[in-house]
């Protein structure tokens, strides 16, 4: 079966902060977003060890198992809580989200798969032509509150524990992953990024940005300059780190919408594969 994944990725510290805590690693088979956090600069050094911890242990152009990418994550929580010292507690505890989509393989001969990672409030979503899809599932104080109907989407901009997430590589000496598999078919397109982008750019305008551009190598400005640039042009108050993944697995015929067509599938298995709160 062929095989062709290519992606558009930047970062950027934003319009206000002096630091940039994101990092990230856009390459096959990993396509990862980190999104530091903690007192004295520590933030930076999370986000950048996690990244490095998966990058060193899964090279470019092999293809993992599941539990591999599973180790890569307890690995990383470890390497980020080493960062810390005995007696830090709080904001000084060096922390990073950990999000994003790794191919994988799950035996030997078998059809590859998407594995979707996360840990955190960062994002990763589905893109199908039409309609934008978020897979993951925000670890996040205003997230529980609202799944509890305690508040509405709409509130959520605006509550007092809005930056406060309820899961992260460093704080525990385990850590809970969400992950899920999608079978790599056809076309497909991902994005994967931090919270820069999604509390600035709505998902309405990310649609509208990511339909503009509908290759990821397409000419002109490339759909992660675009992404960034809506969030900066919005505020830009935090880090803003965004990834967009595009595969083909397979016959490359076939016209677009015969791809989007196909749409229906992909959501019935996140109906039973999706994690839930």
């Amino acid at each position: 079966m062929s095989e062709h994944v290519d992606a558009s990725a930047r970062t950027d510290v934003g319009s206000v902060r002096a630091v940039n805590e994101d990092s990230f690693l856009a390459r096959a088979p990993l396509f990862l977003v980190a999104d530091g956090m903690g007192g004295h600069a520590r933030g930076d050094k999370a986000s950048h060890e996690a990244i490095r911890v998966f990058d060193e242990r899964i090279p470019a152009g092999t293809v993992p198992t599941p539990d591999e990418v599973l180790d890569g994550v307890a690995a990383a929580n470890k390497g980020v809580r080493g960062l810390s010292q005995a007696e830090d507690s709080g904001i000084a505890v060096a922390g990073t989200t950990l999000t994003g989509v790794v191919l994988v393989r799950t035996a030997e001969g078998e059809q590859r798969h998407w594995m979707v990672v996360n840990v955190g409030d960062s994002r990763v979503y589905n893109w199908d032509g039409r309609t934008l899809t978020q897979l993951s599932v925000d670890h996040s104080a205003v997230q529980e509150l609202v799944d509890a109907g305690a508040i509405s989407p709409d509130e959520v901009a605006a509550h007092p524990e809005r930056n406060v997430i309820t899961r992260a590589l460093g704080a525990d000496a385990s850590v809970e992953v969400d992950v899920w598999l999608l079978p790599a078919t056809g076309k497909q397109t991902f994005l994967v990024c931090s919270d820069g982008l999604c509390k600035e750019v709505t998902d309405e305008e990310i649609a509208r940005i990511l339909s503009d551009h509908r290759e990821v190598g397409h000419e002109g400005e490339p759909v992660s300059d675009a992404l960034v640039n809506a969030a900066l042009a919005a505020g830009g108050r935090d880090n803003v780190t965004v990834i967009v993944v595009e595969s083909q697995m397979g016959d490359a015929g076939g016209d677009h919408d015969a791809t989007v067509d196909r749409s229906a599938g992909t959501s019935e298995l996140l109906e039973d594969t999706r994690p839930r709160s």
